[in-house]
């Protein structure tokens, strides 16, 4: 198939076009490329794809609907998948206005050109963040999502809204994908296990929000990639199988994690067992727009596509340390203060 790709240089959006060119897909890549993190790290991992002969890419932004739309409308793709975004909860508050033009206008015209091009699916990312203050564990997609505490979640539930209206009034087919805190190799170094990593690594204390009383469901990458491609296929009919039951749009909101509960501190402690040093605490009160904790039902998905991780944290701890070294070229024998 010819599948679209958006964010196809950051961290999913390597790992899945990869799997995708693989099985013989034909994948075009559109990344803005931008400075929010090292833009070496998405050059790399876009030197990666562009090896492969059925890959081809655009550098633009999303909210310029000249170059998005001719790359869309060019290509002709079946499938369109919206991983790009803005991410960060604290860049999100210093920055709101970057959030709304990525986020919001950008992901209106992506849902613009894919009803323009008549795809057969469009599957848009999503974040657990929409949770917000949930108090019910874990969160299902029938919960009620009105309590976002970031700016950051407050743009993803707005696109969910925008996505189910354009799918009821023209009967496109969309799935939202609520990513529970993903992780692995070519992650993100803004993501708190990678900075924690990095700073344990080099002897610099590591701040721990909420004192470590939180816990994550931390999803392996190879099982975020696993479940998107499962659905792909799996078109949504036009009746809805979760919350919005009184509509006929062809829509859906999935979510996609690993349903296992993590306490921050155990995966701080697997870091430090598998780096061989112990990190230099910092105990800290809870940070402005961060929430406790999250955890996956993800009995939807399975119901619809068999779906079932495989990885666990330590493993994918141990999987992203050894491309860690690798990548930055660190001999993990020799690290300073290593017992």
């Amino acid at each position: 198939m010819k599948i679209f790709i958006t964010g196809s240089s950051g961290f999913i959006g390597l790992h899945l076009s990869k799997n995708l060119l693989e099985k013989g897909h034909i994948v075009h890549g559109f990344d803005s490329m931008n400075a929010y993190y090292d833009v070496k790290l998405k050059k790399s991992r876009y030197q990666i794809l562009k090896k492969y002969k059925n890959f081809s890419f655009t550098k633009g932004k999303l909210e310029n609907q000249k170059i998005l739309r001719k790359s869309i409308l060019r290509f002709k793709p079946k499938i369109i998948i919206h991983l790009a975004a803005q991410a960060g909860v604290r860049y999100s508050i210093k920055n709101p206005r970057t959030y709304l033009d990525s986020n919001i206008i950008g992901t209106y015209n992506i849902i613009e050109f894919a009803k323009k091009a008549n795809v057969k699916h469009l599957l848009i990312a999503s974040s657990s963040s929409v949770y917000g203050a949930n108090k019910k564990i874990p969160f299902k997609e029938t919960d009620k999502t009105d309590t976002q505490l970031s700016i950051y979640a407050a743009t993803k539930k707005s696109t969910e809204s925008l996505a189910h209206s354009y799918s009821n009034l023209w009967k496109l087919p969309i799935t939202v994908m609520r990513f529970f805190t993903v992780y692995g190799p070519w992650g993100r170094p803004d993501m708190a296990y990678f900075k924690f990593a990095k700073k344990i690594i080099s002897r610099k204390k590591i701040d721990i929000y909420n004192r470590g009383k939180m816990y994550r469901d931390y999803t392996y990458i190879d099982d975020i990639v696993d479940g998107i491609n499962k659905l792909l296929n799996k078109t949504p009919l036009l009746k809805s199988t979760n919350s919005h039951k009184s509509s006929i749009a062809p829509f859906r909101i999935i979510n996609m994690g690993n349903t296992k509960k993590v306490y921050l501190l155990d995966f701080i402690d697997t870091l430090e067992k598998e780096i061989g040093i112990k990190a230099i605490r910092n105990y800290m009160a809870m940070q402005k727009g961060d929430v406790k904790t999250t955890l996956s039902d993800t009995k939807l998905l399975k119901k619809i596509t068999g779906y079932k991780p495989k990885t666990t944290y330590k493993v994918g701890i141990k999987n992203f340390l050894n491309w860690y070294f690798e990548y930055y070229k660190i001999n993990s024998k020799n690290l300073p203060n290593k017992k």
